[in-house]
């Protein structure tokens, strides 16, 4: 039996009529592929983007190194809290944290009528009273962020890098205190805000070239610590106090190869949410751990803290690390990398 050899059966094949194909489209790169980038797949380009983006726009902005402020995202100013526009409340609490919303009005301050009619709750009596106290820390974090620019403003060197930038997790509240002080000074100031699921946006003093949107929290957080010379702690709730510890244990462990100077604002406020002593007192800490930060109680005070600290750690002993003059001299003694900046923090 013979069989019909291949070509004969092409040629059959052939002879049908053959189906309109459609013309097929180019495959989309895959840095320019939403679908991949976005699915789990893509999880360590989106993370790796997240430090060279940022990185890539430190430099553009010769960006050298940061004094970082942190403190509650659900409190404005007294300037923004007329009682007359707010029914009578001297402060307007927002919803969670970095949200643009305000809190439910079972959750707000009491107003001064509301008090006065004896129909205010227990907790809108007792928030009445701390709401006034915590938009004073906005205005003090306003002022001191002021301080901080205004000074930093007159630091310069031959590579004309930024020093000490004021920046802030980029919301409202203190962050935008922050911002706000150290745009009204007149100086680049950065929000590395992080995107959450409900409505929330960056404060308006943030230099646009230099406002940022994270996705994940650790790689924000790098970038807090990764960059910062000083930290100013205002009163907050979770994030807070999480910025804090972390940023505490990372001076306390010497995993940082610099002095990083801590400023924790409104012992007041502190001294009744965290008991340090006690830590002591029980061994968790060491005694000497208490003198890795510093209380200060009025923009003045901590400012003076702040300068004292990254004077002697940073202006008076700062010499170039041997690896940032391994480029080519640009200057004599300065190589690309020392020009374009950032200051990377060195880890142990």
């Amino acid at each position: 039996m013979s069989n019909t050899s291949q070509p004969d059966a092409h040629a059959e094949l052939d002879s049908l009529p053959q189906p309109e194909l459609p013309q097929l489209e180019s495959a989309p790169l895959a840095y320019e592929n939403a679908a991949f980038l976005n699915s789990a797949d893509g999880r360590l380009i989106r993370i790796l983007a997240e430090y060279t983006e940022p990185l890539a726009r430190f430099r553009r902005e010769r960006i050298q190194d940061t004094v970082v402020f942190f403190g509650s995202a659900r409190f404005h100013g007294m300037t923004e809290n007329h009682a007359s526009a707010n029914g009578g409340r001297a402060v307007k609490l927002l919803d969670n944290t970095g949200s643009a919303a305000p809190a439910p009005e079972s959750e707000q301050p009491a107003s001064v009528h509301e008090i006065a009619e004896g129909k205010a709750s227990e907790l809108g009596r007792r928030r009445a009273v701390a709401a006034v106290e915590m938009a004073r820390y906005y205005e003090d974090a306003r002022r001191l962020a002021g301080l901080v620019t205004r000074w930093a403003k007159t630091l310069s060197g031959p590579s004309q890098r930024h020093r000490f930038v004021v920046t802030s997790g980029g919301g409202p509240g203190i962050m935008e205190a922050a911002n706000r002080g150290a745009y009204e000074a007149g100086g680049k100031t950065i929000g590395l805000n992080i995107r959450l699921p409900f409505e929330q946006r960056p404060n308006p003093y943030i230099t646009p070239e230099l406002n940022f949107e994270f996705h994940y929290f650790f790689m924000r957080k790098l970038w807090f610590a990764y960059l910062a010379k000083a930290l100013v702690v205002f009163p907050g709730g979770f994030g807070t106090i999480d910025e804090m510890f972390e940023t505490l244990t990372l001076v306390q462990t010497h995993k940082l190869a610099k002095n990083i100077t801590v400023i924790v604002y409104g012992p007041g406020y502190w001294k009744n949410v965290l008991n340090f002593d006690w830590l002591v007192d029980t061994g968790a800490i060491s005694p000497g751990d208490i003198d890795l930060f510093q209380f200060a109680d009025t923009p003045e005070q901590a400012f003076e803290l702040l300068k004292q600290g990254l004077i002697r750690n940073h202006l008076q002993t700062e010499t170039p690390h041997p690896a940032q003059n391994a480029g080519t001299e640009i200057v004599p003694g300065l190589s690309l990398e020392d020009l374009l900046g950032p200051d990377f923090a060195k880890t142990r």
